[in-house]
């Protein structure tokens, strides 16, 4: 049971739900009492089938916002250095090497991570180091986990700069779903593992490009936790 509650103090609400999750309770609340009057008017019957079938539902749909909302507060226990860690929960969808033109203009490892509606959606730096830019483009809203998605759909790119020199793209994709991507990275303020990087609003992905000389430390269809899974290790 201790245990149990010290995990609780460890989960706390994302400030992206604040609002939504009160406007949330408020209108489901009036809703219930409207329904309440109006089921009444048609008969007290209609009141006691109706009415708790809809506060069932309005109460679901509060606690699923509430689930996607939820931010745990973690802390990287191993050692940072060289170290790449899981940006976002969610699962491995992608671990390529690629041909990255837009920056780099040489071949990149690329690794994802596809983020359902039902995984946490705060964003973490997975590199210690310095970020250099932050730049988002506009784009189309294809299905997160599609190839075509890093490049064509709406995102947020964010290059680091490790203590070692080696740069990282971070990039935060918008899915079908994702309407909205926030970003905290500033250019030229230093960055760390267990800081957030952004949050993404529904499914979502999370790129992030490496040398290739890189050691991949995960494998395809892969869960991984954000700022906890070490995801590859730089040479």
């Amino acid at each position: 049971m201790g245990e149990r509650i010290k995990k609780l103090k460890k989960i706390r609400i994302h400030r992206e739900g604040t609002s939504e999750l009160v406007y949330g309770a408020i209108a489901a609340l009036a809703i219930c009492i409207l329904s309440y009057f109006a089921l009444d008017a048609i008969s007290p019957l209609a009141r006691h089938v109706v009415l708790p079938f809809i506060t069932g539902v309005l109460a679901v749909a509060w606690l699923m916002m509430l689930n996607f909302y939820r931010c745990p507060i973690r802390y990287f226990n191993g050692d940072s250095e060289r170290t790449v860690v899981a940006p976002a929960d969610g699962k491995i969808v992608v671990i390529e090497e690629t041909e990255e033109n837009e920056y780099f203009h040489d071949r990149r490892l690329m690794i994802s991570i596809f983020m359902s509606p039902l995984n946490v959606h705060a964003n973490w730096f997975p590199v210690d180091g310095r970020v250099k830019f932050v730049k988002h483009q506009n784009g189309n809203y294809h299905k997160a986990w599609l190839p075509k998605a890093s490049e064509e759909n709406e995102h947020a790119d964010i290059m680091i700069e490790t203590p070692e020199g080696e740069d990282i793209l971070v990039r935060q994709i918008a899915g079908a779903m994702a309407r909205r991507i926030v970003t905290y990275a500033k250019a030229e303020e230093d960055c760390y593992i267990d800081q957030h990087l952004g949050f993404i609003k529904l499914g979502s992905r999370v790129d992030v490009f490496l040398p290739l000389t890189a050691k991949v430390c995960v494998t395809m269809d892969q869960p991984t936790t954000g700022d906890q899974t070490v995801i590859a290790k730089l040479r």
